[in-house]
């Protein structure tokens, strides 16, 4: 089998230690938190940079599993890269073109509509408070990836108390066991 880095993207602020992305990170210490140096007034060219740096360490297959925020960081991402990506586990995505959407990010709106490279699993909360179900939708159909519903959990952030979240780890370990394969063979499907 071959090894399969796992990159934890958290979104705006970090996740903190009631964040699903922390517990699956504290009972697997091998999966990698992309460090950013700005959370709370994030630039997009910073964290696609940060993410790249990641990316290019090895060329051994990655999964990407991303929150909020960091769901158009790895769409951006796409849209300038490529590498050893071969899933994507994107969860909550802030629809930062809303009108409400809080301001502080530089460059992440508009979010890319293009088709993703890797497969992609975008999981959204039905009373999300950053994202409406059609937009998440929308957002999954665009990027060629599978949408699945959480249930009613809010932004499926912390305060959602998801703790190891079994649902949302049952989706990266598929997409872990995908990336596993021959690359070639995962790039095809």
């Amino acid at each position: 089998m071959t090894d399969v880095r796992v990159l934890i993207l958290p979104g705006r602020g970090n996740s903190g230690e009631g964040h699903w992305q922390t517990h699956w990170q504290k009972h697997n210490p091998s999966y990698q938190r992309v460090l950013q140096q700005e959370w709370q007034n994030p630039d997009l060219d910073d964290w696609v940079e940060a993410l790249q740096a990641a990316i290019s360490e090895k060329d051994t297959p990655v999964v990407l599993v991303a929150h909020s925020l960091a769901v158009s960081l790895v769409v951006h991402w796409a849209s300038r890269y490529s590498g050893p990506v071969q899933a994507a586990l994107l969860v909550a995505p802030s629809d930062i073109e809303a009108p409400d959407y809080p301001p502080g990010t530089q460059g992440f709106a508009p979010v890319p509509l293009q088709v993703l490279p890797f497969k992609t699993v975008v999981v959204a909360s039905t009373d999300d408070p950053k994202v409406s179900l059609p937009r998440a939708q929308h957002f999954a159909n665009a990027w060629g990836a599978r949408l699945e519903i959480a249930g009613a959990h809010g932004h499926l952030g912390a305060a959602s108390e998801l703790a190891d979240w079994t649902f949302g780890a049952q989706l990266r370990d598929e997409l872990i066991a995908h990336a596993a394969l021959d690359p070639v063979v995962a790039r095809q499907e």
